[in-house]
């Protein structure tokens, strides 16, 4: 107890700076003996503050204290404590970060390196030298892996978005794809690190300015070998990162009509009519090559519209990928159908094809608000209706009949050319839109593991 007392200042500051706990051991068990105006100085408050801060331990040099978060400082929980992965809500694809070509963040990366100069006041040339050249490699290194820590740490995990984003990032990308690019760059800031680690260290042991200069140019041609084999994951990471962002955001706040129906029956048609959407319109399959969104204002409301690629008649095990999407969005958004049939002959599926998926999708998705249009009806002329060579009439039931003829029940006949039936048909949207918000607002909606089975 009267060892802290007795200290002078300077004796002071050198036990406290090389044991600060001990220092305010000193202090607080002398604190009722003595009343020397040493123990309250500006210093002993500052070691006091010290001694109560948090300050996180780095084991490796190379990792800026910026890019340490809050949970590599707190104490890990058990996995018992630790609660569910949080899953992202829609709109992730638009939080992408901006990925830098590998090229030029090797080229950034080299010219800040170089700025490096080694530390002050050192007399030796041959010290110097292997200073400046360790502290090069150590700032390449880094210049390297930091931008690629960051892109792993942006890019969302699959397994934590939502159901109709991991659905597009499969049916965009590929089953695997985006996994695999994330872990070849991850790969890639490992190798980064290590290599540049190695001669970094083996910069720092350097016996001549000749040894250290041949060591840093080594480390620097290493370093460049590794992004020539390995950097081309960062380039497959900027191409997704660019299809992702591409990709429209979908509100699940505000009520969206979906147009489904066989390829080229007009839909594309429909969506410049109903919104602000614009899609590509052509006279071949598959117009329709990705999900297209567009907004409607129905009594200042705003409302989505979406254009989705054709569906043809098959199972989905044989289904490709932009068939895939519509029935990705059709099972994981709240969404009214508008489904449209064409009975011309002229879209390449024939009525009784037509009927048959129709049939399917309205038993699967039966709980969906529904609205059936029969588009170019000013192609159809009241005549007989189309019959297909290849069709099997000897078969067909009442109702294939009667399908091919005015296709479904209470089905509105528009014609975008002659503007015939538009205006009911927007009546009719504008009431299931306003029926569709009620339930959103109530928050009823449909059951997606039924609609997806």
């Amino acid at each position: 107890m009267k060892l802290a007392s007795s200290l002078f200042p300077n004796q002071w500051r050198l036990l406290a700076s090389s044991s600060p706990q001990l220092c305010l051991q000193s202090f607080i068990f002398s604190k009722g003996t003595t009343k020397s105006p040493t123990f309250w100085s500006p210093t002993l408050r500052q070691y006091r503050n010290l001694q109560t801060a948090v300050s996180p331990v780095v084991t490796s040099s190379y990792l800026p204290t910026s890019y340490i978060t809050q949970k590599q400082i707190e104490p890990p929980t058990s996995p018992e404590k630790q609660g569910p992965p949080v899953q992202e809500s829609l709109g992730a694809f638009q939080k992408l970060p901006m990925v830098m070509p590998s090229i030029d963040l090797y080229a950034s990366a080299l010219r800040k390196s170089k700025r490096v100069q080694p530390t002050k006041g050192i007399a030796n040339i041959a010290k110097r030298e292997r200073n400046r050249g360790a502290k090069q490699l150590d700032a390449f290194m880094k210049e390297l892996a930091v931008p690629l820590k960051g892109y792993m740490e942006s890019f969302p995990r699959r397994r934590l978005l939502h159901p109709y984003e991991r659905s597009l990032i499969e049916l965009t990308l590929g089953d695997g794809k985006y996994e695999e690019v994330l872990g070849k760059v991850d790969a890639l800031r490992k190798k980064v690190l290590s290599v540049g680690k190695e001669h970094a260290s083996l910069c720092a042991k350097s016996l001549s300015k000749r040894e250290a200069e041949d060591r840093l140019n080594e480390g620097v041609e290493k370093l460049e070998l590794v992004f020539q084999q390995e950097g081309r994951a960062v380039d497959d990471l900027l191409s997704i990162a660019k299809v992702l962002r591409a990709m429209p955001v979908v509100d699940l706040e505000m009520p969206t009509l979906c147009l489904v129906g066989a390829p080229n029956v007009g839909k594309s048609s429909l969506v410049r009519i109903l919104s602000t959407g614009k899609p590509e319109i052509c006279n071949y399959p598959f117009t329709t090559r990705g999900i297209l969104m567009g907004h409607v204002i129905l009594n200042y409301q705003r409302f989505q519209v979406t254009d989705t690629p054709g569906l043809l008649r098959r199972c989905d095990e044989d289904r490709n990928n932009l068939e895939k999407l519509t029935l990705a969005v059709l099972t994981h958004l709240p969404t009214a159908v508008l489904y449209v049939h064409d009975l011309t002959g002229e879209c390449g599926t024939s009525p009784s094809d037509q009927f048959r998926i129709y049939k399917e999708i309205k038993e699967r998705f039966k709980d969906y608000l529904w609205i059936d249009v029969v588009s170019k009806c000013d192609l159809l002329g009241g005549g007989s209706p189309v019959i297909y060579a290849k069709e099997d009439r000897s078969n067909d039931e009442e109702e294939i009949i009667k399908y091919r003829e005015t296709g479904p029940d209470e089905a509105f006949h528009v014609s975008v050319k002659t503007e015939q039936g538009l205006s009911e048909l927007k009546s009719r949207v504008k009431e299931v839109l306003s029926n569709e918000m009620e339930k959103i607002k109530s928050g009823v909606g449909v059951d997606l593991s039924v609609a997806s089975s």
